[in-house]
This record gives structure tokens, sequence and C-alpha cells, in this order.
């Protein structure tokens, strides 16, 4: 069943949606001001006329969305699901395994401002089809490498992560634009399924067409195939609504003072939500970048310690732990998303704080499952993959609700450049160095032992611990963000709802610093 609105923001005479496009600002309430941080707005842009979308267009529009969302993050995980076989072909250690996953991340995040800050200024339909162009060209040219230019798979990894960097930070403002409140909840809860079915599909996609071709490299000439199927759709039927045209419906944007990308990271730093929920959403991605690289090497090594397996020392490798690791993905994410997506719809109507809540009591129990599956792979798998399940079903109940956090805390101006510095302080502290660094710890661990299969995955079961502290920090940064929900999203919405006569004015004491800011107590 579709999710949409009944009669909402959408294009309706070519006159409104062009005039409707030019808006670039945001204001402030009748006499209001911001709240207890004393944050800064992105100022309000030009006047804007009406935009209308009939509800099925809508639908159709997230539905294209979502079926991007996913090849975007089979392009995440695919190398994690052929990886014993692509260090083979190229003989790399586990500490360079672990930088193709860095250089991917390390791309995604330098471009990510990028994109955001192009996401926030110009056509975003566009800025998204080039990015499909980068990561779609890139995996293909990857799958003709010799093993003797290794280099230049790892380059490729990097401008696969460019062109996910514009998908993953203009996406979710377009889907923020054609829906509103629980519509928007559900609608996001709909398109963040797709990472966890995504990233598992990847792993999937990679162990299936190994088995089938006995070359790994045929992965990175079937998705290619996909993404020109994406990119035409959404061309052909993505409209490029607004900026804050779900909120606003009817409502005219006035003003004409136009924000700079420093202004923009001044409100931002300021909106102690935002702060909060992107330290928690780092710690995610720290924990969820080292399993998703990882585990399916980890459970290999684990069955070859219970004698269920030989060790790999060929090219082409049993990948039945990706295949069984990525379907685990795909089944505990549609869960976990929809799961956390509908106990925050629910609970939000009795508890204003619940979309944190929520957030930080699913990663503080996740923590120890993920012990617990650690500590028990080399004794019982069984109950191992028990608790990983466990534990990945807890970790994907945040995905669609933090994204709704964000949404709801950060005027629709600055959205672009909220979800562009969220992706970059979460990778940059998070997945762009774990799969680096438990590589390294598991290659360290390693050479001072003796060489055997068991210290091998031993180095890497102790190399993972660490990730089950880091969750338990972004449950305490999601109860953080629990202190301040409330407030902050009071002050988006006054300051995207004011009156016209005090918006310039009010937009510009808060960008200094002065007036109705200074007097917040």
């Amino acid at each position: 069943m579709c999710l949409c609105p009944g009669s909402h923001p959408g294009s309706g005479a070519q006159a409104g949606e062009a005039g409707a496009m030019s808006a670039e600002g945001w204001d402030t309430g009748p006499g209001g001001h911001p709240g207890a941080s004393g944050a800064g707005p992105c100022p309000p842009g030009t006047a804007s006329a009406p935009w209308s979308l009939p509800h099925w267009r809508a639908c159709l529009a997230a539905a294209v969305l979502c079926y991007i969302n996913l090849l975007n993050y089979m392009n995440w995980f695919i190398v994690a699901g052929m990886l014993l076989d692509i260090q083979n072909f190229f003989q790399i250690s586990d500490s360079n395994a672990g930088l193709l996953q860095t250089v991917f991340i390390c791309s995604l995040l330098l471009s990510a401002p990028v994109f955001g800050y192009l996401g926030d200024r110009h056509g975003r339909k566009a800025t998204l089809s080039v990015g499909i162009l980068l990561w779609s060209g890139a995996g293909l040219s990857s799958s003709f490498i010799s093993p003797q230019h290794s280099w230049l798979f790892f380059l490729s990894r990097g401008v696969v992560g460019i062109g996910s960097a514009s998908y993953s930070t203009i996406a979710p403002t377009v889907l923020g634009d054609l829906f509103v409140r629980d519509q928007r909840t559900r609608v996001l809860a709909i398109f963040y399924i797709f990472i966890p079915v995504g990233s598992g599909l990847g792993y999937v996609l990679g162990s299936a067409v190994l088995q089938l071709t006995g070359n790994w490299h045929w992965a990175f000439r079937v998705l290619p195939c996909l993404e020109a199927v994406a990119l035409t759709l959404l061309i052909a039927l993505v409209p490029d609504p607004p900026r804050g045209a779900a909120e606003k419906q009817e409502e005219v944007a006035v003003g004409d003072l136009r924000s700079s990308w420093c202004e923009d990271v001044r409100y931002l730093g300021r909106n102690w939500s935002f702060v909060w929920s992107t330290l928690g959403v780092t710690a995610i991605a720290f924990v969820t970048g080292a399993l998703g690289f990882w585990a399916p090497k980890f459970l290999f090594e684990a069955r070859v310690v219970h004698g269920l397996q030989l060790p790999c020392l060929q090219d082409l490798c049993n990948d039945q732990d990706s295949l069984i690791f990525g379907i685990l993905t795909v089944v505990t994410g549609i869960m976990g998303v929809v799961l956390g997506a509908e106990a925050s719809r629910r609970y939000k109507k009795v508890n204003p704080r619940a979309e944190s809540l929520i957030c930080a009591c699913s990663l503080l129990i996740a923590a120890p499952c993920l012990y617990l599956a650690l500590i028990l792979a080399p004794v019982t798998l069984l109950a191992s993959y028990v608790f990983l399940a466990l534990g990945e079903l807890l970790l994907s109940c945040n995905w669609a609700v933090v994204a709704d956090i964000l949404l709801s805390v950060v005027v629709p101006r600055c959205r672009g450049t909220a979800e562009a510095l969220q992706i970059t302080v979460g990778h940059i502290l998070g997945d762009a160095s774990s799969p680096y660094l438990t590589g390294l710890i598991s290659s360290t661990l390693r050479a001072g032992r003796p060489d055997s299969y068991l210290q091998s995955f031993l180095s890497l079961q102790q190399s993972f611990l660490c990730c089950t502290f880091v969750i338990a920090l972004a449950g305490g940064c999601f109860l953080l963000t629990a202190l301040r929900l409330e407030r902050d999203q009071a002050r988006a919405r006054q300051l995207d709802t004011g009156t016209p006569g005090s918006k310039d004015r009010e937009s510009r004491a808060l960008l200094s610093g002065t007036g109705a800011a200074a007097k917040d107590p």
C-alpha cells in the first residue's frame, strides 16, 4: 500500500513551479525568537507562488527514490560480499582491505558538503542525476582493472563514494518537501528500509554472481544496468519541489536576504538536537561500518574454527556466509525500520520526545546483544547468529527515526546542508575509519601470534569488541537529544512560519548573535 498525502504540495502550472523554486529562505515567527541556543536562521528568500502536486505523483516519486536508494546501498556493501576473493585477486592484507571502505567513505564525506550546498541552492534533480552517472560509471570501470593496478580499484571506490554523496545528501530533503508529519514519518520509514535491504542485497548480489560466473568482476557489471533504469525513472517521474513546500502549502515566503554556507553552519551548530543526534548517528555509523565490512569474514572464520568449513586459500571462496549475512541484514532491516517508525509514530502522540527515546533505548539494548554475539561465536554459532540478528534489528530501528528528527528540528532551507553535515561528521568519525581501524587492530594482534586460522579469528573478534562500547555511547547521545528536542522543534516551526514584517530584521539579528536570540534565557 502506498503511504502518501491526500492533498499536498506538488506541481501545478509551470509558472507557479518556477516561482516556487526561487524561494531560498525562511522566516521567524511573529515576535518570536529561536529558543535557548540562540541559533541563527538561514535567511528568507524571494516570494514564491503556491505549488501543488497530485498525491499519486508524490507516491510515484517516492517509489523511484526508494528504488535508487536500494541501488545506492547495494554499491556500499557489494565489496564486502566478495571481500575474500578481492583480497586474493589483488593480494591485499586485512588493513589494506579495510582501506577500500575508508577511501569510499572519505570521498563521500568530502563531497557531501558540496552537494548539500548545491542541493539547498540549485536544482536537486540535476545534482542527483550527476551522482548516479558518477557511481555507475566508476563501478563499471572497476570491473576491468587488472591485479597489477590495485590502486585504480581503490580510486574507483572513491569515485563511487562521490556519486553516492549526492544521493544520500539530497534525496531525503526531496521527500521532506513532498510529505509532512505522520505521512513523512511513514514515507521515510519506507525509504530507509532500503538501507539495510540494499546493504543485504549487496552481499547477496556479490555472492550470487560469484557463484554463478566464478568471477567477482561480473557483480560490478550487473549493477550499472539497474542504475541506467534508475536514472531514466528519476528524470521522467521525480519532481523537484520547492524547499519547504509540504509545510507551507499555501503560504508565501517573503524576504530578500540570502544566507551564506557559513551562516547555515553556524545555525546548525547552535541547534543542540541536531548536534547530539549527529553524534549519535556518528557512533552508529562507526559500528555499522565495521560490522558491515568485516562480519562476513568473521562468520566465515568462525565456521572454519568450528570445523564446518575449509580455509580459503584460493581465488574462489565459499561465500555462503556473505549470503547468510545478507539475508539476515535484509530481514532484520525491514523489521527494524518498520518497528522503529511505527513505535515513533504511536509513542510521540503521548510523548513528544518519543523519537530520541526510541533511538536511545534500542541502542542501549543493542550493545549487549552485539557483545554476546562476538563472545559466543567460538563457543556456539547458533547463539552468535541469534544475538547478531537481535543487534541488527535494534540498530535498524533508528534509520527512519533519525531522519525524522533532523527534518523536524531543521528549517527547510537548511535541510540539504544539515544532511550534508550529518553525513560528513558521521562518516569522518564513523565508518570512514572503523573498517580500517578494525582491520589494523586485527593485523596488529595477529602479527604477535602463531599463524593459524584460530588466531586470525580471535584477532578479528577482539578488534570488534570496541564497537559494543561505541553503541552504548550512541544511546547516551540520543538521551541528550531528548532533553532539547521539543524546544528545537518548536523553534524550527516558528522560524519557518512567522509574519513577513519582522522576518528580515529578526534573521539579521539572529545571524549576528544579537536581538531576540540574546534575550533567550
